[in-house]
């Protein structure tokens, strides 16, 4: 297990910036790549090697390949990165048939990153303390792109909900993976090897990650660090990492008011309890963030950060605790895979699928409670919000978009028909209804919710290269 190299990493990957309330992505692209490059050479990443304090300003950079090409970066090396990269995240029928964009969310509808937008070249993430500081920031660095040959795309602003929620009102960001050779306090069923989630170092699979590695002549400075595994090779992917970035709708009304409609009479209480007890069903977790699992009749909220669950292994294995289709079931199955379903095997298979998720909401919330009981009912007020999800692996293939098909919008995971998942699935992909199912599994008999919406929509997307900051110093010397 190596040393993370945490001076050349950047800090978001590791951080996520929780005390940072507020972000900007900018989304960039270059006309002049001379002068680009002179500004690059300019710009301080913060790394990871301390957590920012609340008065602190960070700024981490992306890149398409299409930027990458207008640095400089030779073709050769430039197809040594990750096919899925190359493509893009709309490059392909068969990418959008598996991440489920189609119909409204459809790239061709997309506000950007799709084939009728501007292209795309970095992405330029910023965060602060409130929004006085990130106004500040996002203006210092607008007018230093705009003297640059650097135009932005679109301005994206994100903030934090209050309770640390997402807008459908549920405690978000608890599930993280441990890493090793970084993480101290993590239980070892979480701990997950460095390498998936940055280049460089050992995978789940005990192997490196195919990276774009260069010859010594084409590194004169020596500005990039050797490759691990490869004599007499630079490496211009170590530290660095694939950022997965899109720019999700949610339709806070639609949800709610379906859990409203289809609640009562299905769950005890008065018809809001009713309505908050679907809705943990389809989540897995209670609005809190007490897990079902663990708590599976009434929200607790001193589990608020519980994340030290197993389903099978807690007698779970039938999903009459936490429904099997359910958000946070599918998403991260657990000790629940096969081929061995509650046992250390089963928790090795999914630590090859684990992602480092940094997302940020964006839109003023329905309610300033986040309380179902303040939005349960209300009639839509025709504002936009939802999620910037951000995501970061070596592997996209493996990690997110095999989350996103085979977990997420597929109808037959882990042995269900015709559901996918009930809060981010696609409705209609591969043999799902249309309209869309949910399955409570209970005694006697299952309860099985249908005609569900989509209620996320994609607006816009993107895959990124975040290089680790010697790389990017390389990157900035092309010429």
């Amino acid at each position: 297990m190596s040393k993370l190299q945490l001076d050349d990493i950047q800090g978001i990957i590791l951080h996520g910036y929780g005390a940072l309330d507020n972000a900007c992505f900018l989304l960039l692209h270059v006309t002049d790549p001379r002068a680009a490059k002179r500004w690059l050479g300019t710009i301080e990443p913060r790394n990871a090697e301390r957590r920012p304090e609340p008065t602190d300003t960070c700024v981490n950079i992306a890149f398409t390949p299409a930027g990458l090409e207008k640095l400089g970066l030779p073709k050769d090396v430039l197809a040594q990165f990750a096919l899925q990269f190359l493509e893009g995240v709309a490059g392909t029928e068969h990418r959008r048939r598996i991440l489920g964009d189609h119909g409204a969310s459809a790239p061709e509808r997309w506000r950007w990153g799709g084939p009728k937008t501007d292209a795309l070249d970095m992405l330029l993430m910023l965060y602060a303390r409130d929004e006085t500081a990130l106004r500040a920031v996002v203006a210092s660095h607008t007018a230093a792109l705009t003297t640059h040959g650097i135009r932005v795309v679109q301005q994206l602003d994100s903030l934090t909900l209050p309770g640390r929620k997402e807008h459908f009102g549920f405690r978000d960001g608890i599930s993280q993976p441990g890493i090793e050779g970084y993480t101290q306090d993590s239980r070892p069923d979480n701990m997950v090897a460095a390498g998936e989630f940055l280049l460089g170092y050992h995978n789940a699979y005990g192997q490196y990650t195919d990276r774009p590695l260069i010859a010594p002549e084409h590194d004169p400075q020596k500005l990039l660090p050797n490759a691990p595994d490869a004599d007499n090779r630079r490496d211009l992917g170590m530290n660095g990492t694939y950022v997965v970035f899109r720019q999700l709708g949610q339709d806070v009304h639609a949800f709610w008011n379906y859990c409203a409609d289809a609640a009562p009479g299905a769950f005890a209480g008065d018809k809001v309890q009713s309505c908050v007890a679907l809705a943990s069903k389809m989540v897995g977790r209670w609005p809190s963030g007490a897990p079902l699992v663990n708590s599976p009749d009434a929200d607790d909220p001193r589990l608020a950060d519980d994340n030290a669950f197993v389903y099978v292994g807690s007698g779970d294995i039938d999903g009459l605790k936490c429904p099997i289709g359910s958000h946070v079931r599918r998403c991260h199955p657990r000790d629940a895979l096969d081929p061995e379903p509650g046992s250390e095997r089963s928790i090795e298979v999914g630590k090859r699928h684990r992602i480092i998720r940094r997302g940020r909401a964006y839109g003023r919330a329905v309610a300033a409670s986040m309380d179902p009981r303040d939005i349960v009912g209300k009639p839509s007020d025709g504002q936009e919000r939802g999620l910037h999800f951000i995501c970061f692996n070596t592997h996209i293939a493996r990690q997110y978009e095999f989350i996103q098909y085979t977990w997420a919008n597929s109808p037959k995971f882990d042995g269900l028909y015709e559901d996918d998942d009930p809060l981010i699935g696609d409705r209609g992909n591969d043999g799902a209804k249309p309209g869309g199912v949910f399955t409570v599994q209970r005694e006697p008999v299952r309860k099985r919710f249908t005609a569900l919406p989509r209620f996320v929509t994609v607006h816009g997307g993107g895959y990124f290269f975040m290089p680790g900051i010697r790389a990017l110093r390389y990157l900035a010397t092309l010429k």
